[in-house]
């Protein structure tokens, strides 16, 4: 009876070690997708600070543009006052369309600024369209790597084993950045020239 007693003692001692073993392995995991989501809303939030000041700079010379500045205003208004949850595909796409709508109305925007020379040869605005250009690389090294960080969680959590142990805990899959249906189209050029 000894012997049986010390096997399930073993056994129940394994289990133990594979299930905090498990667990284990899926939390850095976890704090890293959440890190890198961070980052990504850091890298909007920073473009949508900077965009008062491009909206400012053009305004200043460009007075007759006043729809086109309204929208810009608007987008980033809608853009920054959603929350998501990133487990939610539905709350996911909603923040991406926002972003989009911003980074549209941003291209509005410095459509307007050719037609501008004094705009373009002005220091201030350059130096935020530079800031501007860098922040959506950034954007977009950020969603890359929260993709990254994201597609080694979810593989993680729908591995066997530790898919068991990632159900009983209830950690669930996060849902990746997508492109959206725009960028699936090729651009019309017909009437561009």
């Amino acid at each position: 009876m000894n012997k049986i007693a010390l096997y399930i003692v073993g056994a129940v001692a394994i289990m133990g070690l594979w299930v905090s073993s498990s667990y284990n392995s899926l939390v850095p995991l976890d704090e890293t997708v959440q890190e890198k989501w961070s980052n990504v809303q850091n890298q909007y939030q920073k473009r949508s600070d900077l965009v008062p000041n491009i909206v400012a700079t053009v305004k200043a010379a460009a007075k007759s543009e006043k729809e086109i500045l309204t929208g810009v205003i608007e987008a980033r208004a809608s853009a920054t006052k959603i929350t998501v949850d990133i487990h939610d595909a539905e709350e996911l796409a909603q923040y991406q369309k926002q972003q989009q709508g911003l980074t549209q109305a941003l291209g509005r925007l410095m459509m307007i600024t050719e037609q501008y020379p004094q705009i373009q040869s002005n220091q201030n605005f350059l130096g935020l369209q530079t800031q501007l250009e860098g922040i959506e690389n950034r954007v977009s090294v950020e969603r890359t790597r929260y993709n990254e960080s994201v597609k080694n969680f979810n593989i993680k959590i729908r591995s066997f084993p530790t898919n068991i142990i990632a159900g009983i805990v209830g950690f669930e899959k996060y849902e990746p950045f997508k492109a959206s249906q725009k960028s699936q189209e090729a651009p019309d050029l017909t009437n561009a020239f």
